[in-house]
Formats: structure tokens, sequence, C-alpha cells
């Protein structure tokens, strides 16, 4: 049974979304505001976070990057401005997934079992799949989500890494935003293929490429994107 953290200062929210997951069969748990979502993370260990943007003494954003410090759990963000500078904030800081206000109980009960589904997803692998990809200097554990390029470690993004470890398994083949969505986010993805472009843009930084001089991901024009040319070899 998975558990759910609802941050929320609204009351009639909190209550309605958590009557709604337990209907559904989920644990619920509930924290008003930035710090007690934070104080209760440790305590509820759980599945995924319900998390509003706009909160009382430590906003939505800032719980989000506080909680990727230490964890990889799935994080569906509320706004109630439905503006592309809040998207795009909310996938930097990791979040998986944003929906804005006003939302059916419906659509939200959707995502939230999208999420769970790509959550499992990602880490069924680990149990059977053992290797680590290399190519050139860069090497890719997706066993212990650990990534090396040449003698540094490198602190990806949950997704971040789902990427790169699909580019580097992949290397010289070309995909469209909607192919890397499909294939790394799911196909049941809610976001738009923006939220590609923003996390290329941050795994190039990471691996010191630009757009203009691309080392590892090419842009293809007309297509999408391409890692870089070469046999990834798995060991």
């Amino acid at each position: 049974m998975a558990r759910i953290l609802i941050v929320d200062d609204h009351a009639d929210l909190r209550h309605t979304l958590g009557y709604a997951l337990r209907q559904e069969g989920y644990e619920v748990a509930t924290a008003e505001d930035g710090e007690q979502a934070l104080e209760a993370m440790p305590r509820v260990d759980p599945d995924l976070v319900v998390l509003d943007v706009m909160l009382p003494t430590i906003d939505g954003f800032d719980v989000a990057r506080r909680i990727r410090r230490d964890s990889d759990v799935p994080i569906l963000m509320l706004t109630a401005r439905d503006t592309e500078l809040d998207k795009v904030v909310g996938l930097e800081i990791g979040a998986d997934d944003y929906i804005a206000k006003p939302f059916s109980v419906r659509e939200l009960i959707a995502r939230v079992r999208a999420l769970l589904r790509r959550a499992a997803r990602r880490e069924a692998p680990a149990a059977t799949h053992e290797g680590v990809f290399t190519l050139a200097d860069l090497a890719v554990d997706t066993v212990r989500h650990r990534v090396r390029l040449g003698d540094r470690e490198l602190d990806l993004k949950p997704k971040e890494f789902d990427l790169l470890a699909f580019f580097v398994a992949h290397p010289g083949q070309a995909f469209s935003r909607s192919q890397l969505l499909e294939r790394v986010w799911g196909f049941d993805f809610g976001g738009d293929e923006r939220t590609v472009d923003t996390h290329v843009k941050g795994l190039r930084a990471r691996l010191g490429d630009t757009a203009a001089r691309p080392h590892w991901i090419e842009t293809v024009r007309g297509v999408g994107y391409r890692f870089r040319e070469g046999t990834a070899a798995e060991v």
C-alpha cells in the first residue's frame, strides 16, 4: 500500500484529497506548511508527495529542493498559477509532474497512479540488472545510480539520471522529444515536450556540454536529440 504525503495549507483541500486517495487504497499523511512537510518526511517515508507551491513558512519550491537532497520520491506539485515559469522551475528543481488549480480529483488520482507506476518501473531493474555502461570516460552505473565523468562523480537529479542512462544505452541514435517522453517518462506522463528540453539543458550543464558546442548531447534539427556516436559497453 503506497503512502502519500499531502502538503497544502487549505484544510478543505487536504481533507478532500485525503479522503479520495484513501478510497483508492492509499495511506495518507498531511502537512499544512513547509516546516511540517520536512518534519514529516523521515517519519512518514512517503512513496509520493503531493506538494502545493504556495505554502506558509517555506514555499513549495524550497521544500522540493530540500526533499531532493535526500530522496528520489516522486513529487507532484500543485500550482495556482498555470504559467510556464512555475512549471519550468518545478521541473528544474526535481518535481516529477505538476497540476494547475483548479483541478479535478479524478485527474489528480490519475497522475498519482502514473507517477507510482513510473517509480516502480524505475526501481524494478535494480533487482535483475547488474552492469555499468561506459562510453569514453563516462561511466553510468544503473544499479547504484552513480555517474562518473573522468575522475569526478556527478550529482544528477533522478530524471536526469534516467535520461542519461537511456542515452548511453542508445549512442548515436536520434530521438524525438515525444519518443524520449514515452521511453524515459512513460507514455502516461502528463507534462509536455518542454520537459525534455529542461532536463537536457540540466544534463548538459552537469556534463560540461553546451548547446552550441556539444560533446555528449547533440541537437538534431527538426528531430530532437542524439547522444555522442560510439559503442557503449556494459560491464
